[in-house]
């Protein structure tokens, strides 16, 4: 199968339709319609074996890896995700794995109804890099700039999963409900693109966690011009997180392990009551506070701050 066999065979088949793509796959370029007054948002994201995914991951999981870490970033601005591109760089054609990358590619984009529109391929190292591009109402979008102090953080979901699921991958500790569990957590991240529909006009600043709470919201911290002051106490841990991982360990994957794709995020005090109405889509947790100043702390129950050995991770 050369290359535009795999385009025209394999990847125009599956990348779906909606009424506002105009010119999808096979020409140079797409054609699309933007929705009537409202902004776009474009994220894209790369992935690369062995730095963002282990080699050995089936490829479905690869794929739906490469379009949830787009879907999150959508999440973290409140968007709607309408239509992506793929580039996709292999060292070799492999037929079957192209197939499995493309069901989870598309199983995770369709959930959202997001349809492929373009991309690009070439040989090299396997290298994945998708983007997503989305609509929401100009004055709704979510940013990272809009804390402020006595407004309270929150994160949705539960932290350190997908981490401690790498550790059970590379350590082949598959096999126990716990690990496995776990295990899923990093292979198959569920974007919270709903809830982020469900933020706008309630939470000040949003991000998505993906390279560890404490990292990311060093970034609306920055954004914002204030600080943010964590209890280490209420970060959110699973059960199977506190069965797998020893004690000692928790805290740091929950801080700064990354890969949970959860939103974390402020709301004013006066806001607080409007996030009873998130619980039917997933459980939020109060974990601190916005306050005056720069950076974030984690502090303990005593309000003793705490020292991480690292806030996430970082690629230079």
């Amino acid at each position: 199968m050369n290359e535009f066999q795999f385009i025209y065979d394999l990847i125009a088949p599956c990348a779906g339709t909606r009424a506002d793509v105009l010119l999808g796959i096979g020409d140079d370029g797409a054609l699309l319609i933007p929705p009537p007054g409202q902004a776009l948002v474009v994220v894209a994201d790369t992935l690369v074996v062995d730095r963002h995914f282990p080699s050995n991951l089936p490829p479905a999981d690869i794929g739906w890896r490469a379009a949830a870490v787009n879907l999150s970033d959508m999440a973290a601005m409140g968007a709607q995700p309408l239509w992506a591109t793929l580039a996709l760089t292999l060292p070799a054609m492999d037929e079957a794995w192209a197939c499995g990358f493309l069901t989870g590619l598309m199983q995770a984009l369709r959930a959202h109804g997001v349809v492929l529109v373009g991309g690009d391929t070439t040989r090299g190292p396997l290298t994945v890099t998708v983007q997503v591009i989305g609509a929401v109402p100009a004055a709704l979008a979510l940013t990272r700039r809009g804390a402020r102090p006595g407004d309270l953080v929150y994160v949705s979901g539960s932290l350190g999963d997908a981490a401690a699921g790498l550790r059970c991958l590379q350590a082949g500790a598959g096999g126990r409900p716990d690990a496995d569990w776990l295990i899923q957590r990093f292979c198959r991240p569920m974007p919270r693109v709903a809830l982020g529909h469900l933020l706008r006009g309630i939470a000040s600043a949003c991000i998505d966690v993906s390279d560890g709470l404490l990292a990311d919201l060093g970034h609306i911290a920055t954004q914002s011009g204030c600080a943010l002051r964590i209890d280490a106490q209420c970060l959110p841990l699973s059960a199977p997180l506190r069965g797998a991982v020893a004690p000692d360990q928790r805290l740091l994957l929950a801080a700064s392990g990354g890969d949970d794709y959860e939103l974390a995020f402020t709301v004013p005090a006066a806001h607080g009551r409007a996030l009873d109405a998130l619980e039917s889509e997933c459980p939020v947790t109060r974990i601190g506070e916005v306050v005056a100043g720069e950076g974030v702390a984690l502090s303990d129950e005593a309000g003793v701050p705490m020292r991480v050995a690292e806030t996430g991770y970082r690629h230079f």
